[in-house]
């Protein structure tokens, strides 16, 4: 994958399952070359309940995107989701040998690599170590510690952990489907990538995914990760109301949400009806717009307080300077950034995966297709940063065997070589 331009996504969702094939055009944004996308019916709140449906509907979409794009899939990033997902803080350190010798990529790969053996509840491991800052000797607040010198390095880590389980279902998946996983990325990562700008990231903003199972929570501040949550709430439970409280079958809940629905009922009119075929030949149901609207409003403000209690939670909300950016399928629902905004009393804007996507494609450009595109922009992003690695050895490696002891050790640890140095970062 490393050694390719083309990078393919995985999105391994509730509602649906995507594949998207992508590389960097010669303007730096991003060309999406093919899409192939099925239902999926095997996956329950972001977590696979059976195998089988889900490798049938991962075949689908592999299959849908390689026919438009032209590509031989073999390689994907997965995302993962599900209310499994669980966050936490963690300090770090390494004492240096020498005081005199520059911090390098080697102390801060080693202070990650020991973020992975920590203890975690049974069942539980580590998908992701995100670094947040650094303190090199008691000072603090430093992004990027290398070249500094200092005795003690220490790293304010944020960790999110998973279920075993819900992970090893989900590499079983994407290898019966004849594919390699080459990583698992947290969704709301993927999102974030997709639609939040460096500005908002520096200013301080929440991104919410809403999805079909899930909604997903990701707080950055500073440029940092603050805060990831996952919500067992999404679009899916929304429909199910519907289908209770105007009792029809499913698939035309889901079309009325779709097509009529509304998060705010006095935005709607009072006289609007729709009119629902029977079933059999039976009569036809009318159905109110502003009781379909009064349906989702309740469940779209349960899923919104679950988001506030977060942001309180966080100890951020003061520092949220960018507000909210909400994506997602859930985000196409009408009137839905005017209740984030009248709940929360912050500002609310739609984020569309469009900023970093060149011409064509225009369906791609939905709310839906975030977390897609987001695998895409993150897979380029690493393998771009793994080809500088490998460029910049030899030149750092060839004076370094002339210089002395210290140089030959770090070329035979294979420093500038290893793979993957980079992976977590």
């Amino acid at each position: 994958m490393e050694n390719s331009e083309i990078i393919v996504g995985l999105d391994i969702g509730t509602t649906k399952i995507c594949a998207m094939v992508g590389r960097r055009n010669e303007f730096g944004k991003i060309e999406i070359l093919g899409m192939g996308k099925a239902e999926s019916v095997g996956v329950m709140r972001g977590m696979v309940a059976n195998i089988d449906k889900t490798v049938q509907s991962i075949k689908e979409a592999i299959t849908e995107a390689s026919n438009k794009s032209g590509v031989n899939i073999g390689d994907v990033l997965v995302g993962i989701a599900g209310q499994h997902i669980k966050s936490l803080q963690h300090r770090g350190m390494r004492t240096r040998r020498s005081m005199d010798e520059e911090i390098n990529q080697e102390d801060i790969d080693a202070i990650i690599e020991d973020m992975y053996k920590l203890a975690m509840q049974p069942g539980e491991e580590i998908i992701h170590v995100i670094p947040q800052e650094y303190i090199v000797d008691n000072e603090q607040g430093i992004k990027d510690p290398i070249g500094m010198v200092g005795a003690r390095l220490e790293a304010n880590c944020h960790i999110i952990t998973g279920q075993i389980t819900a992970a090893k279902n989900i590499e079983k998946c994407v290898h019966k489907a004849n594919l390699n996983p080459v990583d698992l990325v947290l969704e709301p990562l993927a999102s974030a990538d997709a639609v939040l700008t460096d500005e908002e990231k520096e200013a301080g903003v929440v991104l919410v995914d809403i999805g079909g199972g899930t909604t997903d929570i990701a707080m950055f501040q500073d440029g940092i990760i603050r805060h990831t949550a996952v919500i067992p709430f999404g679009g899916n439970v929304i429909t199910d109301d519907i289908r209770e409280g105007c009792s029809i079958i499913r698939n035309q809940a889901e079309l009325l949400k779709i097509k009529f629905g509304s998060a705010l009922a006095q935005q709607t009119q009072e006289n609007e009806i729709v009119s629902i075929p029977g079933l059999r030949g039976r009569e036809p149901k009318e159905i109110s717009v502003k009781n379909l609207a009064s349906i989702i409003q309740a469940r779209m403000e349960e899923i919104i307080e679950h988001v506030h209690y977060e942001i309180k939670s966080s100890g951020y909300e003061k520092k949220l300077i960018a507000g909210i950016v909400v994506t997602g399928g859930g985000a196409q629902l009408k009137h839905v950034t005017q209740l984030i905004e009248y709940i929360t009393g912050m500002d609310t804007r739609i984020g569309f995966p469009n900023e970093h996507l060149g011409k064509g494609m225009d369906e791609i450009k939905s709310p839906m297709y975030a977390t897609a595109v987001g695998l895409v922009i993150r897979g380029l992003h690493e393998a771009e940063k793994e080809r500088r690695n490998r460029k910049k050895a030899p030149d750092i490696v060839q004076p370094a065997k002339t210089k002395g002891k210290w140089f030959d050790v770090i070329f035979k640890k294979g420093l500038f070589g290893d793979e993957g140095d980079d992976k977590d970062l």
